[in-house]
């Protein structure tokens, strides 16, 4: 594939951090819908959804499509706000828009005077709650051919161990269990959609035998491949839908993600994951890659305290989990080299990457996030004599995720010169309200700026349609066209 489509979904904690709005779980539930009302209905920052995308997940009125070509709504299931990113070609696009999405998420805080009050964080587990939330990435993919479906154990392998890269590093651990219930920590949530089509319950139990891990979400994840993603989560979550369905390819949706706050590492993670799938259209992967067991290595991995990251494949022989990226990296380097500008530069960091996590690991803080904040943490405990089990820990682990520039650990950092970016603030700062001008978004963007100012209120909107009143209606399924003529016409004709 020349071109892919990418976009990821991220969904966000919600802190209150006073009696302000009442206590419980009921008061992060009317933060959420505060700022979402906030975007769409005082700021016009994009359009509402006036009918349900999904009754029991999202149901009329919970969110709707930017003016930047993305999505912000709230997830019934936890009663979370999430972003998703407009379709982009780019890399670096991925980054940009995935960062204008926590910019415009802050901002509506601040707008509401709600800064002092309220943190949102781009992580994904609650430590004391039992909780894990996602970062999920879509690739457009001939999902549909039986030699994609084939090649999934040729994938698996790389997404199980690009978290010695990707992974944003956790303070603990949890244990799933299902038959004692007793020193379970995880409640359900009180609405019948947190509960729907749960097939195999368990219950979360902190595990104090691990102090710090790679992965936030590895200890939760059960299955390799499954649709049903509460208490089900699986790495890749098969996704039948029209976000990106067009010329029989489809989404890919990889459900075993992490939101990184490095740029860099976000960057090198889907550059990767975008160069492993153009391996495996050219069928060029070597079945040695394969895993005896991808989620005991997931697991492993990520638990790992030696950072040797030693894997067992299917041919019974160990190997590194360095050495097993670097068997994607060579056949990249053989077959993809030369193809374009940012798959070159890419080859390049892979590469660096997994040199310097050879070399030594503690010498990528300012890449990789699981290192940053490792090397944060460590240097905290030997200064104020505390250990990996005191509960500041996981209070720091936390703020490292804060998406408040003003109190997030990570942004110290960033604002120190600590970590390495691919983005400028000027570029994230374009991309909270400029769609991508090389993929359909814009053409819907341009739809949905009529719209607003035309105060149009008979329209429906989706990923690649737009209609309005009853028979007008505009389709969008290439996601590589812009639709710009198209959507000046549609729009020309509104009274």
């Amino acid at each position: 594939m020349e071109q892919r489509i990418i976009g990821v979904e991220t969904e966000f904690g919600c802190l209150v951090q006073s009696d302000r709005f009442g206590n419980g779980r009921g008061s992060s539930e009317r933060i959420v819908e505060a700022v979402k009302d906030h975007a769409f209905l005082s700021k016009k920052l994009g359009l509402l959804d006036m009918h349900a995308r999904d009754y029991a997940f999202e149901p009329a009125r919970s969110g709707g499509f930017l003016l930047n070509g993305g999505r912000l709504y709230v997830d019934a299931v936890g009663s979370h706000e999430e972003y998703a990113t407009p379709e982009c070609i780019t890399w670096t696009d991925v980054v940009a828009y995935d960062r204008a999405g926590r910019v415009i998420l802050q901002t509506l805080v601040d707008e509401l005077d709600l800064s002092d009050d309220v943190a949102f964080y781009a992580n994904s587990v609650d430590h004391f709650g039992g909780h894990t939330f996602g970062c999920h990435e879509n690739y457009l993919v001939d999902i549909s051919a039986s030699a994609f479906r084939g090649s999934l154990s040729l994938l698996m392998p790389f997404l199980v161990t690009r978290q010695i890269f990707a992974g944003v590093g956790r303070v603990g651990g949890h244990r799933l269990n299902r038959s004692d219930f007793r020193r379970n920590i995880m409640t359900i949530g009180e609405h019948d959609v947190d509960t729907m089509w749960v097939a195999d319950f368990y219950g979360v139990e902190i595990d104090p035998t691990v102090n710090y891990q790679l992965s936030q979400r590895a200890d939760h994840i059960v299955n390799t491949v499954s649709s049903r993603v509460r208490f089900n989560r699986a790495i890749i979550n098969p996704k039948r839908d029209s976000y990106y369905d067009y010329s029989d390819l489809h989404r890919l949706h990889v459900l075993f993600g992490e939101p990184n706050m490095s740029e860099y590492a976000m960057w090198l993670k889907i550059a990767t994951t975008c160069i492993v799938l153009d391996l495996l259209d050219l069928k060029v992967v070597t079945p040695e890659v394969r895993l005896e067991d991808p989620l005991s290595t997931l697991k492993e991995v990520s638990r790992d305290q030696s950072l040797k990251w030693s894997v067992r494949r299917a041919n019974g022989r160990n190997m590194s989990a360095i050495d097993l990226q670097r068997l994607y990296l060579m056949a990249a380097q053989t077959h993809l080299k030369g193809k374009d500008e940012q798959t070159d530069w890419a080859l390049e960091e892979w590469e660096n990457v997994l040199d310097g996590l050879e070399r030594d690991p503690m010498q990528m803080a300012d890449q990789l996030d699981w290192v940053a904040k490792r090397q944060m943490l460590e240097e905290y405990m030997a200064s104020e004599g505390v250990g990996w089990k005191d509960d500041v820990l996981h209070s720091l682990d936390l703020e490292y995720h804060n998406i408040n520039p003003r109190n997030s650990l990570y942004y110290g950092l960033e604002e120190m010169g600590a970590m390495r970016r691919v983005c400028t603030d000027e570029q994230i700062e374009n991309c909270t309200h400029t769609p991508p001008q090389n993929t359909r978004a814009k053409g819907r963007a341009d739809v949905i700026s009529q719209l607003i100012q035309r105060r149009w209120g008979r329209y429906l909107i989706d990923w690649d349609w737009v209609r309005v009143d009853k028979d007008r209606h505009l389709e969008l399924r290439n996601p590589f066209h812009t639709y710009e003529a198209e959507a000046e016409a549609f729009t020309r004709g509104l009274a």
